[in-house]
Formats: C-alpha cells, sequence, structure tokens
C-alpha cells in the first residue's frame, strides 16, 4: 500500500451496528476524485468500505474489533462443512446480471422483515435498498440463484480490476437450511477465480459479533491489522 492524502470526514458517535452498548464513528470519504472503481480498489486495500454510493471505515477511538477481511482465492481450501453446502446446493443455478430488476427489492424486502426486525435495515424500503447497494459510479454485480424457476437468492457484488467486493447476500427464509449465505460466498469465489481476480473481499469481522462469525470460517484469509494484510491459515 501507497501513503496518500485523503480528504475524510468524521461522523457523530452512534450506536455500533456489530456489538451492543458501544458507540460508533466512521471516516467518510470526502474525495470526489476517488469515487470511481480504480479509486475503489486502492481504498479496500486500506480498509475502506463501499455503502451506497458512499465510501467508509471505522474510526473509533476506545475499539479496533472491525477487521477488514479478504480471501485470496487461488489458495482458498474448502471446509469439509463447505464442502458439504456445495453438494447439498447442486440443483441450483447461477445467473449473472448488471441491471437491477424488480423481483431483487421483493426478496430483499421478505428477507429483511423475516430476519433483521431487530436491526437498522427493519422496515426495508425501496429508497434504503437503493441508498444501501445501489451505486452512481460502480454498477454492481447481481448473482442470482435459482432453484428450479425460483429466485432464492441475491448476492450484490462490485467487481473490480484485481478483485471482486462481496457487498450483501438476501435470500428466501424458506430456503433457511441450504446455507444460502455460505453458498453465496463459496460461488463468488468460484467466480472471481473464473474471471482471474486475486481477492474477494468480505467487508468486516467481528470477532465478537455472532452475526459474524461465518465470515472467518473461509480460510485461509487475510485481515488488515496494524495496517498490514496479515493471513489467516488454520481452521477457526
Amino acid at each position: 500500500m501507497r501513503e496518500v492524502n485523503l480528504k475524510v470526514g468524521l461522523t457523530p458517535k452512534h450506536p455500533c451496528s456489530y456489538l451492543p452498548g458501544r458507540q460508533e464513528q466512521l471516516l467518510v470519504l470526502l474525495d470526489r476524485e476517488l469515487l470511481c472503481p480504480e479509486g475503489y480498489e486502492q481504498l479496500l486495500t486500506a480498509g475502506f468500505r463501499r455503502s451506497g454510493s458512499d465510501i467508509y471505515r471505522p474510526r473509533c477511538q476506545a475499539c479496533q474489533a472491525c477487521e477488514s477481511l479478504r480471501i485470496p482465492v487461488a489458495t482458498f481450501n474448502p471446509s469439509r462443512s463447505q464442502k458439504r453446502i456445495l453438494r447439498h446446493n447442486r440443483d441450483v443455478t447461477m445467473v449473472l446480471s448488471d441491471a437491477d430488476k424488480p423481483e431483487y427489492f421483493e426478496l430483499y424486502q421478505h428477507y429483511i422483515e423475516q430476519r433483521h426486525q431487530d436491526g437498522a435495515m427493519y422496515p426495508a424500503s425501496r429508497q434504503q435498498y437503493e441508498g444501501f447497494l445501489l451505486c452512481q459510479w460502480l454498477p454492481p454485480l447481481f448473482l442470482e440463484f435459482h432453484a428450479g424457476n425460483r429466485l432464492i437468492a441475491v448476492a450484490v457484488t462490485d467487481c473490480l480490476n484485481e478483485s471482486l467486493s462481496a457487498m450483501y447476500t438476501f435470500y428466501d427464509p424458506a430456503e433457511e437450511q441450504r446455507s444460502l449465505g455460505v453458498f453465496a460466498i463459496l460461488s463468488q469465489i468460484r467466480l472471481a477465480q473464473q474471471l482471474n481476480r486475486h481477492w474477494l473481499y468480505l467487508g468486516y469481522q467481528v470477532d465478537d459479533c455472532r452475526k459474524m462469525n461465518y465470515k472467518q470460517h473461509f480460510r485461509p484469509h487475510q485481515r488488515l491489522l496494524d495496517g498490514h494484510w496479515q493471513t489467516m491459515k488454520d481452521r477457526a
């Protein structure tokens, strides 16, 4: 990583999205010239993340729990449980789309209302969906997962020159037994390999957040610690 001077703003403190009882602050990028695919890929290596058309990074004085995590797709080796999930979803087909579709929001709304009633995204709205997942300067890629003729999951992914960045996956709660969140990541790893990308970014890992624990089971992976990407090889 090379050093660059960034124009950033700091949000007021607000309740943490990951750890109850804590406050968080975010650095928000103000450099408009870096709001482009090339600039964003550089910022991913420094621990930044996209939400809608904004780029941000946690900046909490008393907490360093958020660790950026990425998978080197060339050396990734699925675990036994991940192989079982792949076998369990052999009937699922994947279709790539570069355009948002009405059925995506319908599935997203159903997912949020069934699975995340205690979260900041509830209740789901079209405005919130677009403000979170869509982007003015980087149209995302949509991975559709179908069982027969039925759409059961969508993974929203940013496709960049050297990497893919997993934004969000939502699915039909009735298909929970398929472990579609894990299956979507495995599918994105496979897609990155096919596209000759080096990395799949998974956002932030917070070890004390139960909802984040699934990320650390993709090995080997790298975490951004003290400004350096460090490889984690052993199975969690």
